[in-house]
């Protein structure tokens, strides 16, 4: 836990503490892929020195809204890193979690519910709010089924562009994006607070393969976390790209090079071979230098 507070501390420097215990605010809970990193079967250089220092692990990209007046969380995307994510959302449980929203039905952004059956947290009725398809995927699929039917969750049925108000302050509107939907849709997430608004895109095929224009959105959003998996082309030598179509991070800094919001922009989601995970590589200062920004764990964005 002192690790975790020194974090909030850094993340939060150039912010007095007295606005973070007054306005709402989204909590970055995780920046990698689903895998996390150290990735699963990794003796690759990427992941070699991280098996041996926990400090050097990257939890699976998350985020949370956090309304401290109310003492109210929302998480979105229940990752495998669920138990720790949790841990500092609620704030060792001083803060009420009053739903989970999902984004899609791959492995790092909805497993973490398994958490809230029986076997661990036997949660009663903890609103998971989804999309059709990844309501209809939970409903009829095991074990998450078994979390249906013992009442350790309530799904809240999501539309497509239809907002939630989740309480005076704060809403929440999903959006469907293009990207592998083998079990649901896709969707990412605009969260609008009493001063700014923040739109996040954790997962999606190429910004070309969507019929809304990502630079119209981030223009009218204060806050932008989007999909980083992917530094370049040449990351995964010997892999089909076209199979794992994200944006890489350096056509997202293209299209946005000339742009006055391009310092709200924070990537996120990226993959254990991504290199600008690492704050001392090249391609991460390049980031910082192209004046963009790459998710940290702990870090707060005022709503």
């Amino acid at each position: 836990m002192v690790r975790i507070a020194f974090i909030l501390f850094f993340a939060i420097s150039l912010t007095s503490f007295s606005d973070y215990e007054k306005s709402p605010y989204v909590i970055i809970l995780g920046t990698a892929q689903d895998g996390g990193a150290p990735h699963a079967a990794c003796e690759k250089v990427c992941c070699l020195n991280k098996w041996s220092n926990p400090n050097l692990h990257k939890k699976v990209s998350s985020i949370g809204i956090v309304d401290p007046e109310s003492n109210e969380v929302w998480m979105i995307d229940a990752t495998p890193d669920f138990a720790e994510q949790l841990h500092l959302l609620t704030n060792n449980n001083q803060r009420a979690l009053k739903g989970i929203f999902i984004t899609h039905a791959h492995i790092g952004h909805y497993t973490g519910l398994i958490h809230l059956g029986r076997e661990v947290m036997g949660s009663k009725n903890t609103v998971v709010n989804v999309m059709p398809k990844m309501e209809e995927f939970l409903r009829n699929n095991g074990p998450w089924s078994q979390l249906v039917k013992l009442n350790n969750i309530t799904l809240k049925g999501l539309k497509n562009n239809e907002t939630v108000q989740l309480n005076s302050k704060l809403s929440i509107t999903p959006f469907k994006v293009p990207h592998r939907d083998e079990f649901s849709e896709t969707v990412g997430f605009r969260i609008d607070g009493p001063s700014k608004s923040l739109i996040f895109i954790p997962d999606i095929d190429k910004w070309n393969k969507w019929q809304i224009d990502i630079i119209d959105i981030v223009e009218n959003s204060d806050y932008s976390i989007l999909d980083g998996t992917f530094y370049d082309i040449n990351e995964l030598p010997g892999r089909d790209m076209s199979e794992i179509p994200h944006p890489f991070i350096i056509e997202t800094m293209r299209l946005f090079k000339n742009s006055d919001k391009k310092d709200s922009i924070y990537f996120i989601h990226l993959n254990h071979t991504n290199p600008a995970l690492n704050k001392d590589s090249v391609e991460h200062k390049k980031v910082i230098y192209n004046g963009f920004n790459i998710s940290e764990f702990g870090q707060m964005l005022k709503l």
